[in-house]
């Protein structure tokens, strides 16, 4: 234990003092620095961040656990995390990389010439980022507390101290470069357990051809126990779940305020293009992986872990039942291990396999480096999003025109430390598990921005009051199906997790009808939302188009 502690350690302080460095050598010292790294971002290293902006504590801590617990429903988020990607990409990221604003509640303000729209979309902003924000310093106190074998509340803690530095510090242009090292660091320490485990259990190195063979196995073993097949659809929720959960998380996905202002630190609508490209291969990685990661570490535990005397468990159960996050009982008294008489965690899987799998103390530590990458990469992304909004879109743009940039420094951030801090109070005692936290934020995601966005750029015809009345409606009617599903009331045995789809159906119905019901847009700003479609820059004279330029 004590090498497993020194080894862990050491590679995690490591990576905490590569993050720090990387955030004072890249300070930012603009405000163009500050929010969109100057815009001048390589795609493929734009990819990387985006990559690990995006892949969350929920994605390396919490996803392979979810698709090992549901089996087939877990499905879901990987197929809408994914999918979205592609939304945001063709439909969304290079158009508003044209606008060539710093932020969403700022595009959204502008395209729709309203103060008011831009203080409701920075409102949105800071809900939907310090929702998902919970998870991460959660999942950062998992991931240290299980290090240091202390309470998880006080490894968030830790890592609220070290978020809180290196995102006010650097700011998007620090962090975007700091993400690139998290990235390498957290998609290495995925793929090394999961080939490992691979090798050790059918001999081929290539976990995403071998887990099949595995998950046929695992169907015998299921039936043999009286269990639920892990390949069986439904289990766990209706098909109607299934599909608004896939929709909540594929339409958030294109709506998250802190990924698509990384299409902002780019030079061009192509970069932009070319940076979703590469965050899709980059994310694949991860998410292809996830699946094996399940197979294998259920296998393991069905043959290995239940079925063995309670007495002459595997050490690491005792380590991992004193964090909360498993729980064994001899129900029936026989002095037995059955898997029904196991409660595991979504959010230790990842974390665990490198124990359970027995891959050595060197591989622990390394997994516990990436997870904690993932967690601050996404939480760092998440600060500059509210402070962003704080700062700039309500601090600047509405109430200070006439502040300087200094002044906007210090205000964004001061926004970063005062918002980590109170997330982290929050993450003490998280309100749910990883994956069903961050995705509330998708959900509120989709019940805002989506709808504003998608009519924002493809409709010219939608106003100031439809968006609005859209991100309205659709916040409420998102926030109280959450609420009310949590406590039991559903719609076709939809959870709270899939409340996207009730929210975004209210914004798109209520942007439309109060658009049609109100003013027409100026000729000037249709023309305006038509150009943002284009990779030129198209003036009009005489109501026909007179110019074409590339952009």
């Amino acid at each position: 234990m004590d090498t497993q502690f020194l080894v862990s350690t050491s590679i995690i302080l490591a990576t905490f003092a590569l993050y720090i460095g990387i955030a004072i050598f890249n300070k930012a010292r603009a405000t163009s620095d500050f929010y969109v790294a100057g815009r001048g971002v390589p795609s493929v290293f734009n990819g990387m961040a985006i990559g690990a902006d995006w892949m969350s504590a929920a994605s390396f801590i919490g996803l392979a656990g979810t698709v090992m617990i549901l089996g087939y429903d877990g499905l879901a988020y990987i197929m809408g995390w994914t999918g979205g990607y592609l939304l945001l990409t063709f439909l969304l990221a290079p158009h508003l990389r044209k606008s060539g604003r710093y932020t969403v509640p700022e595009f959204i303000g502008d395209r729709y010439n309203s103060h008011f729209a831009r203080v409701i979309a920075a409102i949105c902003t800071i809900i939907i980022s310090f929702t998902y924000s919970i998870g991460q310093l959660s999942g950062s106190g998992v991931v240290i507390g299980r290090l240091f074998e202390i309470d998880a509340k006080i490894g968030t803690m830790i890592g609220v101290v070290l978020i809180a530095f290196y995102a006010a510090f650097g700011g998007m242009k620090g962090i975007t470069w700091t993400q690139v090292a998290q990235y390498l660091i957290l998609i290495i320490a995925y793929l090394i357990p999961v080939i490992f485990m691979s090798l050790q259990l059918t001999s081929n190195p290539i976990p995403w051809i071998s887990y099949g063979e595995i998950v046929g196995k695992m169907g015998e073993i299921d039936r043999e126990l009286g269990i639920s097949e892990y390949f069986a659809p439904f289990e766990n929720g209706t098909k109607w779940q299934f599909l608004a959960l896939l929709f909540t998380l594929m339409a958030g996905t294109a709506g998250l305020p802190h990924v698509i202002v990384r299409f902002y630190t780019v030079s061009t609508m192509k970069a932009a293009r070319w940076s979703g490209a590469w965050a899709l291969l980059f994310i694949g990685l991860l998410y292809l992986s996830a699946p094996a990661y399940a197979a294998f570490s259920r296998f393991i535990l069905l043959t290995k872990v239940a079925g063995s005397k309670i007495s002459e468990l595997p050490a690491w159960t005792s380590t991992w039942v004193d964090t909360g996050k498993l729980q064994i009982a001899d129900s029936n008294g026989d002095g037995v291990l059955q898997w029904q008489e196991m409660m595991i965690s979504n959010d230790i899987v990842v974390m665990a396999t490198p124990e359970i799998a027995n891959l050595g103390v060197f591989v622990i530590g390394l997994v516990a480096a990436g997870a904690m990458a993932a967690a601050l990469s996404t939480a760092g992304g998440l600060m500059i999003a509210i402070s962003s909004s704080l700062a700039h879109d309500i601090y600047y743009r509405v109430f200070k025109p006439d502040a300087t940039e200094k002044n906007r420094l210090v205000v964004a951030r001061l926004s970063i430390a005062a918002a980590t801090i109170f997330a982290g109070l929050v993450a003490l005692n998280p309100p749910g598990v990883i994956t069903q936290i961050v995705a509330w934020a998708f959900a509120l995601a989709s019940g805002t921005f989506f709808p504003a966005l998608v009519l924002g750029v493809w409709w010219k015809r939608s106003n100031a009051q439809g968006v609005i009345a859209g991100m309205v409606i659709g916040l409420i009617v998102t926030l109280s199906y959450i609420f009310l599903a949590k406590s039991g009331w559903m719609i076709l045995g939809i959870k709270d997790t899939g409340a996207g789809i009730f929210g975004a159906l209210a914004a798109f119905v209520a942007n439309i009808i109060v658009s049609l019901l109100t003013e027409v847009p100026s000729k000037e700003k249709q023309d305006e939302v038509v150009n943002l479609r284009y990779p030129e820059e198209v003036v009009y004279k005489d109501g026909e188009v007179w110019l074409k330029k590339t952009v």
